[in-house]
């Protein structure tokens, strides 16, 4: 049996992007079944900065200021084993990691 990974395209808003000392959209390979939980280890151990930015330390929740999208839909209030929708998984759309705005 092979271990399969997924080349996932994710898309982080500016100011995670300038932590971590990237440009533009990146590409990572998630390894078994992409769901959103799988996506965000990946992130965070390839970038270990981020860690905490998006999800909490300690339960691993999302952070209230931020939302998870993906072709169109907003998926930030699934669980995180949640499978990606499949053009997310084939390569065709981005996982998008978008900061919300607040206030008035």
């Amino acid at each position: 049996m092979t271990d399969t990974t997924t080349a996932i395209r994710i898309h982080l808003p500016t100011h995670l992007r300038k932590l971590a000392n990237l440009d533009g959209e990146l590409t990572l390979d998630v390894p078994g079944p992409v769901t959103i939980g799988a996506v965000l280890d990946v992130l965070e151990e390839r970038y270990p900065v981020l860690k905490g930015t998006i999800r909490h330390h300690d339960a691993g929740r999302r952070r209230a200021f931020v939302r998870f999208f993906a072709c169109e839909e907003d998926l930030s209030h699934e669980p995180q084993d949640t499978p990606l929708p499949e053009p997310v998984v084939r390569g065709t759309e981005p996982l998008m990691v978008i900061g919300a705005m607040a206030g008035g």
